[in-house]
């Protein structure tokens, strides 16, 4: 008895030291995406957190003012601020409803099997991937009021085109427009979903006589609300970033976020005041104010999810 105990005392310590090296090998893995995450993550994050009660400017140390830059922002001393976030609002609810219906109605057509059906998906998913820079620009060509493709197809059926990206009206609807170049992300996850709806379903619903169209509301659709709640917090905590398209596609001899201010959008005005102005401090404050603004919201989408999401 004494023997086998002891031979299973030392298994034991074997078998400890072996997990303690294969514990230090794993963190040595890991270790660059650790230290990363510290320097490059968690460390301006904590730093944005403090110098939002500053006055920092990068050139000069910060003076502590406490609450003074989020009062300024909440208050309407900044004139820009609500603009900023009405403009963001408006193109968030625009793009969010064009991704998630384009999204779903492609992916409906995608999930058919049909010769070639791969070279569709892609074809659709590509643009997804450009570069955001080259894609601004070409929008920039297609929505010009004299030559551009869009007011060229609206002539055919006797539509005067308007000014897009030149109207102070049309700007952010022009701006909505361009997001449909993202729709490819939005449209795969919508696939991927479509195909997990188990086939059998369809199959007794064709055997009890439903229709293409009750299929769609009493199957398709209930069991991809998971889907659509996933599709729907993502692109609302994208469209609370856009920012490269606005910049590069209003950012002319008047100035980025024209006409008018109709496109500062609000991640806009806070690079404008952080690296152009080089009020750091309070672009800080205004970075952690739409942090909250996201936060909150999601929060709300997932506490009400329980209403309309259903997970078989």
């Amino acid at each position: 008895m004494t023997t086998t105990a002891a031979v299973k005392q030392k298994a034991g310590r074997r078998g400890g030291s072996i997990n303690r090296r294969e514990a230090i090998a794993g963190y040595l893995f890991i270790s660059p995406w650790i230290v990363g995450f510290f320097l490059f993550v968690l460390g301006p994050f904590l730093a944005s957190l403090y110098f939002s009660f500053t006055t920092y400017s990068v050139l000069q140390p910060g003076k502590w003012v406490g609450l003074d830059n989020y009062v300024r922002a909440l208050s309407g001393a900044d004139r820009f601020f609500w603009k900023s976030l009405w403009n963001t609002t408006y193109y968030v609810v625009g793009m969010v409803t064009l991704r998630l219906v384009l999204g779903f109605l492609l992916a409906l057509l995608l999930n058919k099997k049909v010769r070639g059906i791969t070279v569709w998906r892609t074809l659709f998913y590509v643009p997804s991937i450009v570069p955001i820079v080259a894609v601004s620009i070409i929008w920039l060509f297609i929505l010009n009021p004299k030559f551009g493709l869009v007011n060229y197809g609206l002539s055919l059926i006797g539509i005067d085109g308007p000014g897009w990206m030149t109207s102070p009206v049309w700007s952010k609807p022009g701006l909505i427009l361009v997001s449909v170049t993202w729709v490819g992300v939005t449209m795969l996850i919508f696939l991927a979903g479509l195909q997990d709806i188990p086939s059998h379903l369809y199959e007794a619903a064709e055997l009890d006589g439903a229709s293409q169209w009750r299929q769609m509301i009493n199957i398709t659709v209930p069991l991809m609300t998971p889907t659509i709640f996933f599709n729907l917090i993502i692109n609302i905590i994208q469209g609370f970033q856009v920012f490269a398209q606005v910049l590069v596609m209003t950012g002319g001899s008047g100035g980025a976020g024209g006409p008018l201010n109709s496109t500062r959008v609000y991640v806009l005005h806070l690079f404008e005041l952080a690296f152009n102005q080089f009020k750091m401090g309070y672009a800080s404050a205004l970075a952690w104010i739409l942090f909250i603004i996201v936060l909150l919201l999601t929060l709300v989408m997932v506490k009400t999810s329980d209403r309309w999401v259903f997970y078989n």
